[in-house]
């Protein structure tokens, strides 16, 4: 006789340090590149970037909230691990909202910009060393 279908997920959403969620969950809705998703126990098996935004989940009908950082999501079978570079629980929506958008998305704009002023020195060294090279 086929086992009874899963009624619950296994998430486990961790930090570079630390687990910051271990529960057993019904629903879960997330922010990946190409828009939200939902996922509830028997979802295909999968796994996707995530973007900055609030991921969402129930543990006994009870909707939770997290504010995440870029990341990502892998579901198998029943269990479904999110690594993120941050997050931030919380139980209001509008103010995970502007944690979001001050906190994370701010940031990532600032490691761009950051990026950016990298590559343009990398560039200028190793245009720097094809002169030396053609003086030689």
């Amino acid at each position: 006789m086929p086992s009874a279908p899963p009624k619950t997920m296994q998430l486990r959403v961790t930090l570079p340090d630390r687990v910051l969620v271990e529960e057993d969950t019904t629903k879960i809705v997330a922010e990946a590149h190409n828009g939200a998703f939902g996922m509830l126990p028997r979802h295909i098996d999968f796994v996707t970037a995530l973007v900055p935004g609030i991921l969402s989940y129930w543990v006994n009908g009870e909707e939770r909230f997290l504010a995440v950082d870029e990341g990502m999501l892998v579901k198998v079978g029943d269990a479904v691990l999110v690594s993120v570079r941050d997050a931030v629980p919380g139980a209001d929506l509008e103010t995970l909202r502007d944690t979001v958008q001050s906190r994370f998305i701010e940031l990532d704009e600032h490691a761009r910009a950051a990026r950016s002023a990298l590559a343009r020195l990398e560039a200028g060294v190793v245009r720097r060393f094809i002169e030396l090279r053609q003086e030689i």
